[in-house]
């Protein structure tokens, strides 16, 4: 985790065929996980804080790591991708992530789900996603977006209800 799961040492902890998987996005070979969080700089827009805990081996794929994350931010500086600096705090929601390792201890998979989207001030919604939200500048595609039950699923409740 202090190499940034591979952005702050040039993707060298990271095992050849790594994939990054999430609820969203991925899965992303290796060069294009580097890029996409590259571009990001999250480091560099928000002092960022992000809570490591309950680490835990998994039982079945003991190659796999599980641990929570529960990241608090501060937007502090200006950049492209989150505009000027608003000083806004951000709090994610609990997110649960994973780390695959290979015999020789880099990391083949990483991924996260968000745990409980009613925690937090980022919508529900974790990741880098959460950030964008956070400042109010959303992208704008329904996945970046607060949970919305579709109209079919309310109409299936609603049916539900009626019954």
């Amino acid at each position: 985790l202090t190499a940034g799961i591979g952005t702050k040492d040039e993707g060298a902890c990271l095992a050849e065929g790594f994939e990054f998987c999430a609820p969203v996005v991925g899965p992303l070979p290796k060069e294009e996980y580097l890029k996409a969080l590259g571009n990001f700089k999250l480091e560099e827009s928000f002092d960022l804080n992000a809570q490591y805990h309950l680490f835990r081996v998994d039982p079945t794929q003991t190659n796999r790591v599980w641990f929570h994350t529960r990241t608090l931010a501060t937007h502090v500086a200006d950049s492209k991708l989150f505009g000027k600096a608003t000083g806004k705090e951000i709090v994610n929601p609990p997110q649960c992530m994973h780390m695959d390792f290979t015999a020789d201890g880099l990391v083949k998979e990483v991924g996260f789900y968000t745990v409980d989207r009613r925690q937090g001030n980022t919508g529900g919604l974790g990741g880098a996603f959460a950030f964008f939200y956070g400042v109010g500048r959303p992208l704008p595609i329904p996945e970046c977006q607060p949970y919305k039950p579709s109209k079919r699923y309310r109409l299936l409740q609603l049916i539900g209800k009626l019954q």
